[in-house]
């Protein structure tokens, strides 16, 4: 049995403990209007995952097989994030006019579509794909939390409680993952690499149908354009410190995220073997690992980072304890440079790095929640999403040594970390200073009445 695979035999089992000892540690919510309110988001908001991540694990196959050079694949990687970082952000900024709800079907819609150029051995309509699923991809992470926040306060429910659907969801998603894995390499060993976007499109079009019949519309401000609406975005970053502070954070951990997906593989394969003779076809010229067992840890520590969120939330705060989570993600991130090579402990780095993702998303949701203002919500979380696309498309062309692009990382993990104390410290000294005026009030208020 391999390291991977062992790994994830362990994790599965500590995952399942974990999950167990954190539902007997909360409380259980009894309210059904709430336990309806969030399985109506829940199950739409993992259809649009699903139809995501069937398509992640043969896009790079199906580009290769039409006979794409490696250039060209790269340029279309880049397009897909450069059309999230521009043509996503104006595009996402409609949900706060237009409602949040047609925006998902919006993302239906775009991404479905561009399942359908995957058909076409044509660089320039597989580059409208890109474009169309890049745009896409800013809707998925603005629209669906906006409408689910504006729903929830709308209904009066405890704000404890929205905490709870982001971890839910959280975990619904690392189990959509690994299915959607499964389901995507059972189609393309069947009908070719192009048919998991085939069943994504179905996915897609039955989330658009669920959303159309069950989810009511809700908008940010509608007396105002789309300009005007940016420029207020603008200045709701501006003129709000946990506003900006929720923004870099985002950007500097989601840049760095989505650098890992992309360099985890190279990380974890060990250097070829040299040999005295030049058979090239030898398979111990060529190691490989076991990406699907990798994957599937992956997503299984997510899920023990969500349960670690859940029950971190019964006793402090995502703004408390999220300084910790992003200074060791930052730590894992640093094992290819510190150990470079050694498989082992790389590996359970990257475990531990996952776990943090899984309790940064639902803590990120959290502060979003409290903090970013309800009339430009979504404008405002697609302006977060520029800076950490643009981190990633600088990364993508610098043609960087894999050391190099960690320590980038790594660099802006421990950025992300000063930011998030700066917060935590900021309310803390807002609180204390809140606490001290009200004494000194009741104080002068004491006295006038014992004068009087």
């Amino acid at each position: 049995m391999n390291i991977f695979l062992g790994g994830f035999y362990i994790l599965c089992i500590f995952c399942a403990l974990l999950f167990f000892y954190t539902r007997s540690k909360t409380k259980a919510v009894t309210d059904a209007g709430f336990q309806q309110f969030q399985r109506t988001y829940l199950v739409v908001y993992l259809l649009a995952m699903a139809g995501d991540w069937l398509q992640g694990p043969h896009v790079y196959a199906l580009y290769a097989s039409y006979g794409m050079s490696t250039h060209q694949i790269e340029v279309l990687f880049v397009a897909g994030f450069g059309s999230s970082m521009i043509v996503g952000t104006v595009v996402g900024s409609f949900a706060d006019k237009y409602g949040r709800r047609n925006n998902c079907i919006l993302y239906g819609i775009l991404y479905g579509a561009a399942c359908i150029t995957k058909h076409f051995n044509n660089f320039w309509i597989l580059m409208l794909g890109r474009l169309l699923g890049g745009t896409a991809t800013s809707i998925l992470y603005s629209a669906f939390e906006s409408w689910l926040v504006y729903e929830h306060n709308k209904r009066g429910y405890d704000s404890e409680l929205l905490g709870n659907v982001f971890s839910h969801a959280i975990l619904g998603n690392s189990l959509v993952a690994i299915t959607a894995g499964i389901v995507a390499q059972y189609f393309a060993d069947m009908f070719g690499f192009v048919a998991p976007f085939d069943v994504s499109l179905t996915i897609l079009m039955l989330m658009c149908g669920i959303v159309i019949y069950t989810w009511p519309e809700n908008y940010g401000d509608q007396s105002i354009n789309v300009a005007k609406s940016m420029q207020n975005a603008v200045q709701a970053i501006k003129s709000d410190y946990k506003v900006l502070c929720l923004g870099l954070i985002q950007s500097l951990f989601e840049g760095s995220m989505y650098v890992f997906v992309l360099e985890w593989t190279p990380a974890l394969t060990p250097p070829a073997p040299q040999y005295k003779t030049r058979d090239l076809d030898s398979e111990d010229s060529a190691p490989t690992i076991p990406h699907g067992h990798i994957f599937a840890g992956f997503m299984v520590s997510i899920m023990i980072g969500s349960s670690l969120f859940k029950l971190l939330m019964k006793y402090t705060t995502p703004e408390s304890f999220m300084r910790p989570v992003l200074f060791v993600a930052a730590l894992t991130l640093a094992t290819p440079i510190l150990f470079a090579g050694n498989q082992l402990v790389i590996f359970i780095a990257f475990l531990v790095f996952e776990v943090c993702v899984g309790m940064f998303w639902p803590s990120m949701s959290t502060m979003r929640g409290k903090y970013v203002p309800e009339e430009t919500r979504a404008t405002v979380m697609n302006f977060f999403r520029i800076p950490l696309n643009f981190i990633v498309v600088l990364i993508l062309l610098q043609n960087l040594d894999m050391a190099v692009i960690f320590q980038c990382c790594v660099a802006f993990l421990l950025l992300a970390t000063v930011f998030q104390h700066w917060l935590y410290h900021s309310l803390k000294l807002k609180k204390f200073g809140g606490y001290i005026y009200n004494e000194v009030d009741s104080t002068i208020k004491t006295i006038k009445n014992k004068e009087s």
